[in-house]
């Protein structure tokens, strides 16, 4: 991997309180779920950072302000709850996504 990382914000960046919870990959061309290929969004309170570590995708936003990010390694991109996307990618390609949520919200009581 060659560079520095870089951090893409188009639709916002993690709530400063967020918590990593939950990563999925390494995936490939082969290995990159169906799901993820497909429109889908996450859930209320959930960020994911999407981590390209070689290679290059795309990412699309199916919303409503729509638009797409061409990605090429080393790229973070951070995806905010309930944005429709989805994700396209032929070529060679190694991606992990972290699943966070703002611990400020999730820790108070009530």
């Amino acid at each position: 991997m060659s560079g520095s990382m870089v951090r893409l914000t188009p639709r916002g960046d993690l709530p400063p309180a967020s918590e990593a919870y939950r990563t999925i990959g390494p995936f490939d061309a082969q290995s990159l779920p169906q799901g993820l290929r497909a429109e889908h969004s996450l859930k209320p309170g959930t960020w994911a950072v999407l981590l390209l570590s070689e290679g290059s995708l795309r990412f699309v936003w199916d919303d409503e302000t729509g638009g797409a990010e061409m990605l090429t390694a080393p790229v973070e991109l951070i995806v905010p709850p309930q944005a429709l996307h989805h994700v396209e990618g032929d070529g060679p390609f190694t991606v992990r996504i972290t699943f966070h949520r703002d611990s400020a919200s999730a820790d108070s009581p009530g």
